[in-house]
């Protein structure tokens, strides 16, 4: 929730809170409390992986920075607290979640398309479903 605020009022996800629940989450799993410790350690390097790799890859391709490194950070936490596995739900629904949020925003002319909109809350909510709901995805899609 604090990351959220700070984010939207600043667009700014800081070390001091990204990096602290890093460190947490792989120790938390030291114990296979959500998920096995290799499984963290993964979900970690993967999670700052993908986004690193989006990064750069948008900043090439546009010349412009299209998210902050704390985005980064913020996924390899929540790799770190629920593993390798439970990053593409968290990526998709994010990101599904923002691009519609983001289409609606511009289409009623309340943002336009060069103003940034912050990528943390809905890494942060789509972390909290994961936590609440860790199958809503593959519920989602068969129905079952």
């Amino acid at each position: 929730v604090v990351l959220t605020i700070i984010d939207l009022d600043h667009q700014l996800l800081p070390d001091s809170l990204t990096l602290p629940l890093v460190w947490i989450g792989l120790l938390l799993n030291i114990d296979n409390t959500f998920v096995s410790l290799e499984s963290a350690v993964l979900g970690a390097v993967f999670g700052y992986l993908c986004l690193w790799s989006v990064f750069w890859l948008f900043k090439i391709v546009t010349g412009k920075e299209g998210m902050g490194h704390g985005d980064f950070k913020l996924l390899a936490a929540l790799g770190a607290w629920f593993g390798l596995a439970a990053l593409p739900t968290i990526v998709l629904l994010s990101s599904v979640v923002g691009a519609v949020l983001g289409v609606a925003l511009i289409v009623t002319g309340k943002q336009d398309r060069e103003t940034p909109m912050p990528f943390g809350p809905f890494l942060a909510g789509a972390g909290l479903i994961h936590l609440f709901y860790p199958n809503v995805l593959l519920t989602w899609v068969t129905g079952a």
